[in-house]
């Protein structure tokens, strides 16, 4: 698959690894130590006051979460060379061998987590660098150790999204067909208030956290544009079946390794289409993820990210075979937070749209977080599981819908056009 094909990325926290992962297995020669998770900033934690109002502080929502969580997690958060959040003294590596692990061993590396994934045929290792080798100086040392190995830092990933203020609502909706029995949609990213009155006839699966609910503000709302459904209320796959994972757990961003955990449910569940409305870094080990999901016929479709139009790109959505999404307002302008480049494949509302609240109730919400939910969700009717050629056919079939709106054919704003133009997901007045 090509551009309209992509790649993904994100995950809570790695320490947390060690005691939630399902599939952690003991390596030979060290047991595993229960490693403390990092008290990182609340998911619903204000960042700043005027994040509600103009473009270009939507544009600066990321780099000011990520400006306050190396304010207040010096001890365990820091950036890796481009300025991205990574974990303090943490590398990862992807499906390493015995023999890599015991060199690593022997130069005081300590193995914190084991997780086989088993449904995409690796393994995702987190060792913590010994005392006294900063984050860099332990990844250059991994590699020179192990020169044919997979090694990265475990990044950080935010959401990419914000609040609004409250606009006007389009009165037209246009009804959309009935969903296929059996769909199903994933969804990575925070948790979900379950207990909303739009999610009462939703069947919801949710994984992550060890069985605990966080539910957070991001992750209720994009799931709501989903599979919400209430009498003034439309989403984009009623009676839909969700698979959730939250790879947050209450905290302000997660980690790669536990999106690699996560990423592993879903191929095991068969989810076919998985929604991540997640940013962050290139990596090596999201690349060896990305790829594994999307060789087996997953489709990943990621929000390209609100740092500006000249931001360098954002991951997943700028790996070539994820299906990278942007958003546009009410008078189809792409929004003016919204990243450019050939990383987006589609365009869709991502403004002035009523989502789910944590508590009840709704809230305005904008970016290209809740615009990646309306192409997912079209994609999820066509493509029931996983299969390369039958998942080629969808986006092709998606990409005949679309309406170009930019310049005649793909452009750096809108991909290949808008799609679900008159849908209006979210609570109407």
């Amino acid at each position: 698959m090509r551009r309209v094909t992509r790649t993904l990325g994100i995950a809570a926290l790695a320490a947390a690894a060690a005691t939630v992962a399902q599939a952690q297995v003991s390596l030979p020669g060290a047991p595993l130590p229960q490693t403390p998770l990092p008290q990182l900033p609340g998911v619903t934690d204000p960042v700043a006051g005027t994040l509600r109002t103009a473009s270009t502080a939507f544009t600066e929502t990321r780099k000011l979460r990520v400006r306050e969580l190396l304010r207040t997690e010096r001890a365990t958060v820091e950036t890796d060379p481009q300025g991205q959040p990574i974990l303090r003294r943490q590398v990862g590596a992807l499906s390493p061998t015995p023999e890599a692990l015991d060199r690593a061993r022997a130069a005081g590396f300590t193995v914190l987590s084991a997780q086989a994934l088993e449904a995409l045929g690796l393994e995702m290792v987190v060792l913590e660098a010994p005392e006294g080798l900063s984050t860099r100086r332990a990844l250059a040392k991994l590699r020179e150790l192990d020169p044919q190995g997979q090694y990265d830092f475990n990044h950080l990933y935010v959401g990419s999204g914000a609040a609004e203020a409250p606009a006007s609502k389009a009165a037209a909706v246009a009804p959309l067909p009935p969903v296929p029995e059996g769909t199903r949609i994933g969804l990575i990213d925070s948790g979900i208030d379950v207990a909303h009155g739009i999610f009462a006839g939703a069947g919801i699966v949710r994984h992550g956290c060890g069985g605990a609910s966080h539910p957070a503000p991001h992750g209720t709302a994009v799931a709501s544009l989903l599979v919400g459904e209430g009498a003034d209320f439309s989403s984009l796959l009623p009676g839909a079946t969700l698979y959730a994972s939250d790879i947050f757990c209450e905290h302000a961003a997660g980690s790669l390794s536990l999106l690699a955990l996560e990423l592993d449910w879903m191929a095991r569940e068969q989810v076919a289409v998985v929604n991540i409305s997640l940013v962050g870094a290139k990596s090596v080990l999201l690349t060896g993820l990305v790829r594994a999901m999307t060789v087996r016929g997953f489709l990943l479709v990621a929000a390209v990210g609100n740092d500006g139009p000249t931001a360098p790109p954002l991951f997943p959505a700028a790996y070539p075979d994820v299906v990278g999404v942007t958003g546009v307002d009410a008078k189809r302008r792409v929004l003016p937070e919204a990243l450019r480049g050939e990383q987006v494949d589609f365009a869709a509302q991502g403004s002035g749209l009523s989502a789910a609240a944590v508590g009840g109730g709704f809230d305005e919400v904008r970016g290209t977080s809740f615009a990646t939910p309306i192409v997912a969700g079209l994609l999820a009717r066509s493509l029931q599981a996983p299969d390369p050629s039958q998942a080629q056919a969808a986006l092709e079939a998606l990409a005949a819908t679309a309406v170009d709106i930019g310049h005649n054919g793909v452009d750096p704003s809108y991909g290949k056009g808008l799609v679900g133009a008159e849908l209006h997901p979210g609570r109407r007045e």
